[in-house]
């Protein structure tokens, strides 16, 4: 129940701002008893969704970034319940740290990428910049495992195949929590940026399939 009363808040404006609530206010627009709209803000605050603040005659609550990508993810997948057009990103092209070389060179990920993907990926990401936080909705990305080698575990990750252009590629999405939700990875068999003749700042379509 921590989405249904999540979107209650941010209906009330606790996207926003802070705004003054009580229990008993809450639970008017919840159809539940006092105790529960206090026991339902409490969750939400230890699952990190929101923060509080004691006030006299009540509380401040806002819902934080985490809270909101939660709420977003919810809109994601009513759009793919009600919207058959393609779903379009755009970002601005930017350069990244090196890293998605060493990692997609890894045959622990490389292996599931051919397997889940269908290609070979090329050894490296394409990084855009987004206007928005950008999530996947729970039934529309597919799961490459973590796993482990004699030095260290790697982590999990979801993807979803994409197009750029007319160059079939797929967005890449690590499942550790503190990854920007503004920024979107892109993996494909070739080298995205030379094959586009792409430089930093362009922009930059992606269409989800």
């Amino acid at each position: 129940m921590e989405i249904e009363t999540l979107k209650k808040l941010a209906l009330m404006g606790a996207g926003g701002e802070q705004i003054a609530i009580s229990a008993a206010s809450l639970a008017r627009e919840l159809s539940a008893s006092p105790q529960t709209a206090a026991r339902r803000l409490c969750s939400l605050e230890k699952s990190g969704y929101i923060t509080r603040t004691t006030i006299r005659g009540g509380q401040k609550v806002k819902i934080t970034d985490k809270g909101i990508v939660a709420l977003l993810s919810e809109h994601r997948d009513y759009q793919r319940i009600f919207e058959k057009e393609p779903r379009k990103i755009r970002g601005r092209l930017v350069s990244g740290l090196g890293e998605g070389q060493y990692y997609i060179s890894h045959d622990g990920y490389r292996s599931q990428f051919r397997e889940v993907l269908g290609f070979d990926p090329y050894p490296g990401t394409m990084n855009l910049k987004l206007s928005q936080p950008f999530v996947l909705g729970q039934g529309e990305s597919q799961k490459i495992r973590g796993f482990s080698d004699h030095s260290r575990t790697y982590g999990g990750c979801l993807c979803i195949a994409a197009r750029v252009g007319e160059i079939e590629c797929a967005v890449v999405r690590p499942e550790r929590s503190a990854y920007p939700a503004d920024l979107m990875e892109l993996i494909a068999p070739v080298n995205l940026r030379e094959t586009l003749r792409l430089s930093d700042g362009d922009v930059v379509e992606v269409v989800l399939r």
